[in-house]
């Protein structure tokens, strides 16, 4: 390989480091849980994942996903329209659809895939995306994937909604897709989707939501933000992920009318063009559908976790973002002071993680702390006079 492209890497990464911008993995040796041992042996309370309700080891999908390991094997080793469909996919797409109340689904291998994949299939040049200031970055390059037009609106902001709903019909676009994230994953918020709602019917737009941080632990029966909201079916099209409360293995979908899944089936190029889901994967995710949407006594212990844990740091004096969500921000500005605190938390056994640019805006790093049912009362106790501690040694409060 070229020596000075090698030289030009090299630099690149050195300044990031320098930045204070470098990321860092940590090994960790044990199946993902309320508390996690990492590689040099140490036990620790897990603030970091996104297993909202505790089921990434639970153990009846473990079974399902051993049992189906035995039945279909490893993998598919195609793409699902040469040869790679299991009776266990169709199994899966209609148990997401039934669970949120649409016609049908269509897997993916992640989220990001179903997302990249939405805006080109469904959309053309003379038609148009208003998109939300601060969703995901698989929604921002599923639409730069896309010919249509692209607009932006202020975050939540329905004023700058409508200005930009009004100026995509001022410039003829033929269709309007408005696209947001159900619960915003940097800061907790969740979308106002009935006001969305609300001015999509009154400019004739569809409504699409990435509902990643919200499916199965948000709402009743953890369906999710359209039915936490009521929005209900005024939104077109839910996007979600089978990798975050809904057993955290890998895996995306998106549900909607039948039409629209029928083309995204024909025309998707992730889907087109990407192994089928594994079975294991597959057997797992339809058994965590079932266990979630009759895990209220999960759901209530997530949330009883996120009040404890956000009263008591405010009260400490830490900077949070407002919300709802089992995502609780400690907002720290500096990239710096996100690790050096990220570091300090880990010496007292609590296992975090430091977020600054690019994934947030510069001046605004963080440690999201994330809660999960997996977690107990002992473990939120610890992880507060943890985050206390550390936060008077390096002045933060």
């Amino acid at each position: 390989m070229q020596a000075g492209f090698l030289d030009h890497l090299t630099r690149t990464l050195g300044d990031i480091d320098a930045a204070g911008l470098m990321k860092r993995e940590r090994e960790i040796t044990t199946a993902q849980s309320g508390r996690i041992s990492l590689r040099d042996g140490r036990q620790m309370i897990n603030l970091c994942a996104n297993n909202y309700l505790g089921l990434a080891d639970h153990p009846e999908i473990r079974m399902a996903a051993a049992e189906a390991l035995g039945a279909y094997g490893f993998g598919m080793a195609s793409v699902r329209f040469i040869c790679g469909t299991l009776d266990l996919h169709r199994e899966l797409e209609q148990a997401v659809a039934k669970y949120l109340g649409k016609d049908d689904s269509i897997l993916f291998a992640a989220c990001f895939d179903a997302n990249g994949g939405l805006f080109e299939t469904l959309l053309a040049e003379e038609d148009a995306v208003i998109s939300d200031s601060l969703n995901h970055a698989s929604i921002i390059d599923g639409v730069r994937l896309s010919k249509a037009k692209r607009y932006r609106f202020a975050t939540s902001d329905m004023d700058d909604l409508e200005t930009q709903l009004k100026q995509a019909v001022a410039d003829g676009a033929r269709f309007r897709l408005i696209a947001t994230d159900g619960v915003f994953s940097m800061d907790g918020a969740i979308a106002k989707l009935p006001e969305i709602c609300g001015l999509a019917e009154k400019y004739g737009a569809l409504v699409m939501v990435d509902d990643c941080h919200a499916t199965g632990h948000l709402g009743p029966g953890g369906k999710g933000t359209p039915a936490l909201t009521g929005a209900g079916d005024r939104v077109d099209i839910v996007t979600g992920t089978f990798g975050k409360t809904l057993g955290g293995a890998m895996g995306g979908f998106i549900a909607a009318a039948q039409p629209v899944i029928d083309l995204l089936r024909q025309r998707a190029r992730p889907y087109l063009f990407s192994n089928a889901l594994a079975p294991a994967v597959t057997a797992g995710s339809l058994k965590a559908i079932a266990i979630a949407e009759a895990a209220d006594d999960r759901r209530a212990k997530l949330m009883a976790h996120t009040r404890k844990f956000r009263a008591a740091l405010s009260e400490a004096g830490f900077a949070l973002l407002p919300g709802e969500t089992p995502i609780i921000p400690v907002m720290l500005g500096e990239a710096q002071l996100a690790q050096d605190l990220a570091t300090a938390l880990d010496r007292r056994g609590v296992y975090v993680a430091g977020f600054f640019y690019p994934v947030v805006a510069k001046g605004k790093a963080r440690i999201r702390t994330q809660m999960s049912a997996a977690l107990e009362d002992a473990d939120i106790d610890l992880a507060i006079g943890a985050f206390i501690e550390a936060g008077r040694e390096l002045g933060v409060i």
